[in-house]
């Protein structure tokens, strides 16, 4: 197993501490630890939360033909924030049945995620090599864009974009691609009602409550809550939004130091944006230059997924 690192652990264990003196956890130190790398991957292997998508990714391998007709012999899969990889898997599995060899580079900042990602891959016998990176950083997408010759496909998968500020992530993402190189991204689709029961509930909650623990801090000690807001930038963009409101004045214990959090404080525990169809290829095609060349709508309406050149 080949893992190459851009964020050190003594880099995101800083950034750690810092997120928690600002009161505010970016995306990924939701999967740093084993203990959430682990959550995260039976949360996402609930059908009635992820099936859609998965069923999505079924479709795409199915044709993979189309696909594949733009590359060689040789497929250089470049996956950010890849997770445990299993969609990528879907579709190199295709790829191999199609006669192209598929080499793969999972990217992200979680070391447990990524051996994940590499052990599947080296169980079915595919090359790989995981970069251990912040891909909320300009200079690490580049980075690991370049980890291959064009031309690449570059995988951007459940709904990851929506973690971050869309507008900058998709001009981040879209300034690796050059030409010949391909682009599978997928967006969350806004619903009045589902879009936030697929969030406040149970399954979800202790995914959250697992970083909690990390830091000594209980639901005794406070209450996980969600806000909803529209994003004034641009028609149907939403921000669901997380935050942990502390109950009692208690002590959080980051890298060995205690950290005072007073009752009515929040802790933020990031965002995710969803979105209308036509915000979504907004972003695409208007904010990253992106022409979308195939969609692919997930069956049960949660998901838009877009085959996307430069």
């Amino acid at each position: 197993m080949k893992v190459e690192v851009v964020l050190t652990e003594a880099d995101i264990a800083q950034e750690f501490a810092e997120g928690i003196e600002a009161r505010d956890l970016p995306e990924k130190f939701f999967f740093w630890s084993p203990r959430s790398a682990q959550a995260w991957k039976s949360l996402s292997e609930d059908a009635a939360l992820y099936g859609g998508l998965s069923m999505t990714w079924q479709a795409l391998a199915i044709g993979v033909a189309r696909l594949a007709r733009s590359f060689g012999p040789r497929v250089p899969v470049i996956s950010f924030g890849a997770g445990d990889g299993m969609r990528d898997l879907m579709l190199m599995n295709a790829l191999k049945n199609e006669d192209r060899e598929a080499f793969y580079f999972p990217v992200d900042a979680s070391q447990a995620m990524l051996e994940l990602a590499c052990a599947g891959a080296d169980d079915q016998d595919f090359d790989s090599t995981g970069i251990k990176a912040d891909i909320s950083s300009p200079v690490h997408l580049v980075y690991a864009a370049d980890a291959a010759e064009p031309p690449r496909m570059f995988i951007f998968s459940g709904n990851t974009m929506g973690s971050f500020d869309p507008l900058a992530e998709i001009r981040y993402v879209a300034q690796c691609l050059r030409g010949g190189d391909r682009l599978i991204i997928d967006g969350e689709l806004y619903d009045e009602t589902e879009t936030m029961a697929r969030r406040d509930n149970p399954p979800v909650r202790r995914f959250l409550e697992v970083l909690l623990s990390y830091l000594g801090v209980g639901t005794e000690d406070g209450e996980i809550r969600f806000d909803h807001k529209l994003d004034e930038r641009h028609k149907g963009l939403h921000q669901i939004a997380r935050y942990f409101r502390v109950e009692r004045d208690i002590s959080a214990t980051v890298s060995g130091n205690e950290v005072a959090l007073e009752r009515g404080e929040r802790l933020s525990l990031n965002f995710q944006y969803t979105y209308t169809p036509e915000s979504f290829r907004w972003l695409l095609r208007e904010q990253g230059g992106l022409e979308i060349i195939e969609e692919f709508p997930s069956a049960d309406g949660r998901f838009l997924t877009a085959v996307c050149k430069k």
